[in-house]
């Protein structure tokens, strides 16, 4: 009994060092809470930095090779994300300097709501003046956003049911790309304020002519389609951004599951929610899903495991899956919230997160901008900053409640 008493005592000390380590590594990882705190504030303290270097015209948009700021003008599609980003850190902070800032660099976007070149008006004028609404409640600038929507269904082709995207894309003339999911929701902020049911109407054709045209069998979403405007055929199905025609854009795939997650709460329609959960399946079930939950820039990536990682698309959708958590019950609400939560760790980790005085300013690293270009490769960007700070303040107001 002795001897089968000491055995028993050896394993378990065995076992102890072994695990041991472990253990107490898992009881010191930091809290949710924790890390949504940490990177928001390191958020600040980048953007706030930011600001000081900005000439007042331009925002940021990337670094180059020497590690030197790349900005942009007001018409470029990335303009509203700075000023989106500091309109939540100051709903995050409270701080009245922040408040000063975003209200300055959203002005800067005014001549914006008259652009009707190209579909991206919903990333600039609802990101930056939509958020200040919404957080100050001042709807002074209500009329701006009313005619940015004026402004996008311009676009709307209603022979081929779809907003035009580009002017033209190769040979073709009406191209509509995925990333186009997520300016409809301006078109829905603008029914709702304005009561003229036409911008949700136009909101609500182009989700289902894409939902029936641009995702494959397996869920996976093309990233442009060319349309001929007078009949509504669909004539050709290619990338500008992705590996191939027929791969998947991991930014892609993540503009359309946050667009059919937003279009589900704008519209409460059981159809685009059933999409947005395959979209979610599709990439999270994906083989090629990296462990950390930060994609490859495309998932068919022909240099996988070497290839280039997304922050950009993991922001996205670790935004997207926390509101679709809060749709869905059980095990796939779940699945969705840890997913989120892996997705935020990463980001939030030195891996990705820029210290202080870092990183041109920028808040998130390695991530992947048109790589068939070979343009803003392994570089921050403005918007996967945005949607990481949004990502933040969804899981801290969800700690909230």
């Amino acid at each position: 009994m002795l001897r089968l008493f000491s055995a028993f005592a050896l394993i378990l000390a065995l076992m102890t060092v072994s695990c041991g380590p472990q253990s107490r590594e898992e009881n010191m990882k930091p809290s949710i809470e924790e890390i949504i705190k940490s990177s928001l504030d390191r958020s600040l303290i980048q953007y706030k930095s930011m600001y000081g270097v900005l000439p007042d015209t331009l925002f940021p948009r990337s670094l180059d090779n020497e590690g030197q700021l790349v900005t942009n003008r007001s018409p470029w599609w990335t303009s509203g994300f700075y000023p989106g980003s500091l309109w939540y850190l100051y709903e995050y902070s409270g701080d009245e300097t922040v408040l000063e800032m975003a209200q300055a660099k959203t002005e800067v976007l005014e001549p914006e709501q008259y652009n009707n070149m190209d579909h991206d008006i919903g990333f600039k004028m609802l990101c930056s003046y939509g958020n200040g609404i919404r957080i100050t409640g001042d709807s002074s600038a209500t009329p701006i956003l009313i005619q940015s929507a004026e402004s996008l269904i311009s676009r709307f082709m209603p022979n081929a049911g779809v907003i035009k995207s580009w002017e033209g894309f190769k040979e073709y003339k009406y191209p509509v790309i995925i990333d186009n999911m997520m300016n409809l929701e301006l078109l829905f902020w603008a029914s709702k304020v304005s009561g003229d049911p036409k911008y949700r109407e136009v909101a609500l054709s182009h989700a289902k002519t894409t939902l029936n045209n641009h995702y494959r069998e397996d869920n996976s979403s093309y990233h442009v389609l060319a349309y001929d405007s007078d009949t509504g055929e669909v004539l050709a199905k290619k990338t500008a951004q992705g590996f191939a025609d027929e791969s998947a854009w991991a930014r892609g795939q993540a503009w359309g599951l946050y667009g059919y997650v937003m279009t589900y709460r704008e519209s409460k329609d059981p159809v685009f929610l059933e999409h947005a959960k395959k979209i979610a399946e599709f990439l999270l079930d994906h083989p090629n899903l990296p462990e950390d939950h930060i994609p490859y820039w495309d998932f068919d990536a022909p240099d996988i495991p070497d290839a280039l990682r997304d922050a950009s698309a993991a922001a996205i959708i670790a935004s997207a899956l926390i509101e679709l958590s809060g749709h869905v019950d059980g095990k796939v609400k779940n699945k969705f919230s840890v997913s989120a939560e892996r997705i935020i760790r990463s980001l939030s980790s030195k891996q990705y997160l820029a210290a202080a005085g870092e990183n041109g300013n920028f808040i998130l690293k390695h991530s992947v901008g048109h790589k068939p270009r070979n343009s803003e490769m392994d570089v921050p960007l403005s918007y996967a900053d945005y949607y990481f700070i949004e990502a933040l303040m969804r899981l801290k107001n969800l700690g909230a409640d």
